[in-house]
């Protein structure tokens, strides 16, 4: 009960940047009526979301806290609030109020150009995951395994309510780009490709998805790609193609194989300076404009940071709605 709340209210306050009234009340249950399993009271957590667009965001979110603890989720509206129940074996544990103002029940989060901000290469540098983290933004954080500070890093987003990737290892064309230990490379069959995966996923807590980490050689591999796609959708993992290479075959594989995926617009720090980042933030934005959305992906250096933390919030003043990465695969 106290992980689910706790949980709730982090993913609340991420969400409005900690500028949303968030009230619990415990109720107790009548007596007799609950299972000697389950608490003996519902937790009642009232929100109340300035904007309208924040409403789909933090609903996915609840629909995500209880796939993770294993709970059924419900949802009705009533005079304007939405009431959304989160369930363990037929009883309410907990029942969250959403509630809007007037003129933002009017807006259209449907309609807003959506974009999504991936951070790669999080797990070598702890300095580097504090400052992104302390970001007031959601952000999709895309964690490489085997690392020192792999787990670490993807507990303490999931924790905080963003959204954690697996930034896979793939074989490159260049032999001189460093690679990991452990990655998939052209000529593995399913099992292997299985075990890596498998092996990978044990240190990087909370993924939701994979976007690849390098692999301009395996993203253009037909068969490895035809290998890795069942995996992930065995799992119920989406795919970000980070498109490495134009000759990339991933997008297709991915959805062949009933995965839901999507691919990458805009790098954002080939230039690792803050003007170039500004101004790749500023495309990605006019991306989304046209296209309904767009992902962008950077990586932890100072000036994205610096650069995200100036630009963000003019970015969303003008329309464009940040989410994550799950809201954007089909």
């Amino acid at each position: 009960m106290r992980a689910v709340t706790g949980e709730i209210l982090l993913s609340a306050q991420k969400i409005t940047r900690q500028n949303s009234p968030i009230t619990i009340r415990p109720q107790t249950r009548s007596a007799g009526s609950t299972p000697s399993a389950l608490p003996a009271t519902v937790e009642h957590i009232y929100v109340s979301l300035p904007e309208a667009a924040e409403v789909g965001a933090f609903e996915h979110s609840l629909s995500e806290i209880a796939h993770r603890h294993k709970l059924s989720l419900t949802a009705k509206t009533s005079a304007g609030v939405i009431v959304v129940d989160l369930l363990a074996r037929g009883t309410v544990t907990h029942s969250v109020h959403i509630s809007t103002s007037i003129a933002a029940r009017d807006q259209s989060a449907e309609s807003a150009p959506r974009l999504v901000i991936i951070l790669d290469d999080l797990g070598y540098d702890r300095g580097a995951a504090d400052s992104l983290l302390r970001l007031p933004f959601p952000l999709t954080v895309s964690v490489i395994p085997h690392l020192p500070l792999s787990s670490e890093v993807a507990e303490r987003a999931f924790r905080q309510g963003d959204e954690v990737l697996l930034h896979l290892p793939m074989q490159s064309e260049s032999a001189e780009v460093g690679h990991e230990e452990t990655e998939l490379r052209v000529g593995m069959n399913a099992q292997q490709v299985e075990s890596a995966v498998a092996g990978m996923l044990e240190t990087v807590p909370h993924a939701v998805g994979v976007n690849n980490h390098q692999g301009s050689r395996a993203t253009a591999d037909t068969a490895l790609m035809q290998e890795l796609m069942p995996v992930l959708r065995e799992r119920g993992l989406f795919f970000i193609d980070s498109r490495t290479t134009a000759a990339t075959v991933a997008y297709d594989a991915a959805e062949h194989a009933g995965v839901r995926a999507a691919s990458r617009k805009v790098f954002l720090d080939d230039t690792p300076t803050e003007v170039a980042v500004e101004a790749q933030l500023n495309l990605a934005a006019r991306d989304a404009a046209r296209d309904g959305f767009a992902i962008a992906i950077g990586h932890p250096h100072p000036a994205t940071i610096a650069a995200l933390a100036q630009s963000v919030p003019r970015i969303e003043a003008h329309g464009v709605r940040l989410v994550l990465a799950s809201e954007v695969v089909r």
